[in-house]
């Protein structure tokens, strides 16, 4: 069966398809003694035309890679980062096309799926960017104390790889976010799991902590998904993201709320955890948007994340940086426990609570505040203050944030 064409398609697909229904499956038949397949979908891209690709098959989904790919393979022992490995079962099999943008003349899309062999899948394998080698990193003095046993951990919520839009292998990321300090990061590729495979080898040989995270992602709004719970299928409905993630023991995030086109324009009951922080605040420092949206929901436990893909097109893991104060490595059970706190970067000023107090770090000359609250200009290096209930914040005199924590 090698090279057999199982499937080709033209389909010209206009905004009222997308209208009536953003994600289509289209069907083809796997016969007896594939071992691997391979899907290439092309369109002509050009602003306002973005197709995404997925796969599902007789046990279910496989897997997306969204708009990263034109061209992905499937096989039991290897499969395209984004797509899990597993054998080519004969029956239907699904391509799934999202339509993401459609402009207003229309996109036409070429689809083709063959039947490949090893050899096709090997180019694939060869293609992929590899490991880096473990290189030792200095530790850092820790400047923060511990607090009943437990310690602060600075790390980064989310982050990508080649398993979805990344440029960087699980590896390459794990190397990144150890050099530059961090403890812990979460790999949080878009609508799938393939990478949390990859996660305990590179933790291992990095020398730090991996969560496993998954960033479940629509166009009205995308979450993360923290934990080493299984797939939250993108397409179920988003009002119960939260709760198949709690009932699996994970945690969900509300990403970016106020993110250009993928801001969360979904009802806000009261979420338990948000990215109140995302790298891009740092392109408008004095936009307060993001406190404003906070403190509208105060109890909302706040991490950040730089929402990494590669090297000059977003901020590195740990700008901003979010600490957590964690019984040994349960980074999980610290933020479902509310003990965060987020600053600009690793090295950077923070405000963390102890006890009755919040306690100001490396932050002389700045102003500790919240809502409603007088600021108080910082004094030294390790500044006390008693605490309040509710959000807090380190400023300057310009309005800038430095830090806060809940």
């Amino acid at each position: 069966m090698t090279g057999a064409t199982l499937l080709r398609l033209t389909r010209h697909w206009w905004p009222d398809d997308r209208a009536e229904a953003q994600i289509r499956s289209v069907a083809f038949e796997v016969p007896d003694e594939v071992g691997a397949v391979e899907i290439q979908m092309t369109y002509a891209a050009r602003p306002g035309a973005v197709l995404d690709l997925g796969l599902e098959g007789p046990r279910g989904y496989v897997g997306w890679s969204g708009g990263a790919r034109s061209r992905v393979v499937v096989s039991q022992g290897w499969a395209t980062p984004g797509y899990v490995p597993q054998p080519v079962e004969a029956g239907t099999w699904s391509v799934l096309v999202g339509l993401h943008r459609v402009p207003s003349d229309g996109v036409t899309m070429e689809l083709t799926v063959r039947a490949v062999g090893a050899a096709d899948v090997g180019e694939h394998q060869a293609a992929e960017p590899g490991d880096p080698p473990a290189v030792e990193t200095p530790a850092r003095p820790r400047r923060l104390p511990d607090v009943d046993g437990m310690r602060w951990l600075a790390g980064d919520f989310h982050s990508h790889t080649v398993h979805s839009d990344g440029a960087l292998s699980v590896g390459g990321l794990a190397a990144l976010a150890a050099s530059r300090g961090l403890d812990f990061l979460a790999v949080t590729d878009h609508n799938t799991t393939s990478h949390h495979a990859h996660l305990s080898h590179a933790a291992r040989t990095h020398g730090i902590v991996l969560v496993p995270g998954q960033e479940v992602t629509r166009d009205v709004g995308h979450a993360n998904v923290l934990g080493d719970i299984g797939l939250v299928d993108f397409r179920s409905a988003p009002e119960t993201w939260a709760a198949q993630a709690e009932s699996r023991g994970g945690v969900l995030s509300v990403n970016h709320p106020l993110a250009a086109d993928c801001a969360w324009l979904l009802p806000v009951e009261r979420p338990a955890v948000a990215e109140v922080w995302h790298s891009s605040w740092a392109q408008v420092p004095t936009w307060g948007a993001p406190l404003a949206w906070w403190l509208m929901t105060p109890d909302t436990v706040p991490i950040g994340g730089s929402d990494f893909h590669l090297h000059g097109h977003d901020d590195l893991p740990g700008s901003p940086t979010t600490w957590v104060l964690a019984d040994g490595d349960d980074v999980i059970g610290a933020v479902r426990a509310g003990r965060t706190a987020v600053s600009a970067s690793v090295d950077g000023p923070i405000v963390v609570r102890d006890g009755d107090q919040f306690v100001a770090v490396d932050a002389e000359g700045l102003l500790l505040t919240g809502s409603g609250r007088p600021r108080r200009r910082v004094l030294g290096d390790r500044f006390r203050l008693p605490a309040w209930s509710g959000p807090c914040w380190l400023e300057d005199d310009n309005r800038v944030v430095h830090a806060l924590c809940g």
